[in-house]
């Protein structure tokens, strides 16, 4: 079988893997990725060095937050995987929700039940590149071919067709995964009628700048293990320690807190009407502005930051809108091309590591059914898997989505009133932690391997 994954992200990289752990057989599998992978930032132990050279723009953002259900896809994928990604960053078991004041209103459990007995599963924050490099550091160089997609075509009876910007040859597939973000070129295969992306990405009216100080002049303010996010009536701040003490003993384990390493990350987030082009931007009136909107919070972990801040950067929150399907013709998306969640979510990588997973192993188990691997047959299998992992993953991640604009709103500016109420709000929730931590349970303990099998033992007793 011959397998096209367009992108070279976090999505790409993990669905290169894991096809190949799980596929029967022998299977092709080339990533095309418009930027050059094999050259990028200098990382030791997820810190950046100074002085390296950043040549491409596909790793976006600042930190991120894996959750137990992601880590434990990471872990069934390749154990020293996982113990590489937590090195480079750090262990937090729970949120501390405050107001700008720097009241404490809800605290909230980040972890998992261990199985039988393992120590709970805790959430690890990195920043978004390092678990890129953790996963693209397992994959040859030669199966990553740099050539920007122009357009793909889904054909129903032969393979999928992909062309390039260049106008170098076509390169055909059975199975193209289409695994390139939110402004997808693999989608647009999905809906050949339109002219136009009939379901283009949505600016939620949100925008966040971050970065980083050392920990050292916040280590006496900052609970070790926590990420902190702080609610005000002009905007959002959240800051967690961005990773572990390269002396401590567990650095590498997502069941222990360790001591913090020598940076903290922060971000701020606030409403602004209209998308910014973060490349035209003024970043010192960015930097302006977020000393005007956080100058009267009392919070002082947020004050520190301040007085030392750099913005580089800019962050608009973009999602898309729900796809009424996610496969066509052996053109298959995963990740934010099929579901970009807000960050609000904190499930935008662990939900992308979930859709692959599930989509390998529904796909392994269909191709194992079929004794040749011819076109047919392949677009047959590729058709049955795209199908239950759709049926799958749908729900979750419409759920995921709807939990998560909630939570968006609060990052919205609103009046005196707002605000308080909202503090009132929280105050009263924080006295009743099982029912906080209930939803936050549910997405962390969720196993998608377990629900496959599930499925998939069901499909075999209805046939027995």
């Amino acid at each position: 079988m011959k397998i096209v994954i367009i992108g070279a992200g976090i999505s790409g990289c993990t669905a290169y893997l894991q096809l190949k752990k799980h596929l029967p057989g022998s299977h092709t599998i080339t990533i095309y990725e418009s930027h050059d992978t094999s050259r990028d930032r200098k990382f030791h132990d997820g810190n950046q060095e100074e002085d390296a050279t950043h040549s491409s723009t596909l790793i976006v953002g600042g930190g991120l937050g894996i959750g137990p259900n992601g880590l434990h896809v990471l872990k069934r994928l390749d154990e020293d995987l996982l113990r590489d990604i937590v090195r480079g960053g750090y262990v937090v078991s729970h949120g501390n929700l405050k107001s700008k004041h720097g009241r404490l209103l809800i605290r909230m459990d980040n972890s998992a039940p261990g199985v039988g007995d393992e120590l709970p599963m805790h959430m690890v924050g990195c920043s978004r590149e390092w678990l890129w490099r953790c996963l693209r550091a397992r994959i040859p160089d030669g199966d990553i071919v740099t050539k920007r997609v122009a357009r793909v075509v889904a054909s129903p009876d032969d393979r999928n067709t992909i062309y390039f910007k260049d106008g170098s040859p076509a390169d055909e597939a059975d199975l193209v995964i289409g695994a390139d973000g939110i402004k997808s070129v693999a989608k647009r295969a999905l809906f050949p009628e339109a002219e136009e992306d009939p379901f283009p990405p949505h600016y939620e009216g949100v925008c966040g700048i971050g970065g980083f100080l050392p920990s050292s002049e916040v280590k006496d303010l900052v609970e070790k293990g926590s990420m902190n996010f702080v609610f005000g009536g002009n905007g959002f701040f959240g800051y967690f320690f961005s990773n572990s003490s390269s002396t401590a003993p567990h650095r590498d384990s997502p069941h222990h807190v360790s001591e913090p390493g020598e940076l903290l990350a922060w971000w701020s987030t606030y409403s602004v009407d209209e998308c910014p082009d973060p490349k035209s931007l003024d970043m010192d009136d960015v930097l302006q502005q977020l000393h005007k909107r956080h100058e009267h919070w009392g919070d002082p972990v947020v004050q520190k930051v301040l007085k030392s801040a750099r913005v580089k950067n800019m962050y608009p929150t973009w999602t898309s809108p729900q796809l009424p399907t996610w496969e066509r013709d052996g053109v298959v998306l995963v990740g934010d091309a099929a579901h970009a969640l807000p960050s609000t979510s904190g499930q935008g990588s662990s939900q992308a590591l979930e859709d692959v997973e599930s989509f390998a192993k529904f796909l392994s188990y269909f191709l194992g059914k079929v004794e040749h691997h011819g076109v047919k047959e392949c677009k047959e299998a590729v058709k049955l898997a795209a199908k239950q992992y759709m049926d799958l993953r749908r729900p979750r991640i419409q759920a995921i989505l709807d939990e998560a604009r909630k939570r968006q709103n609060q990052k919205r500016d609103m009046g005196v009133i707002q605000e308080y109420l909202m503090y009132s709000i929280m105050w009263i929730m924080g006295f009743f932690p099982s029912v906080i931590n209930k939803s936050a349970q549910q997405v962390f303990s969720y196993n998608v391997a377990e629900h496959v099998d599930r499925v998939l033992a069901e499909m075999d007793a209805s046939r027995a």
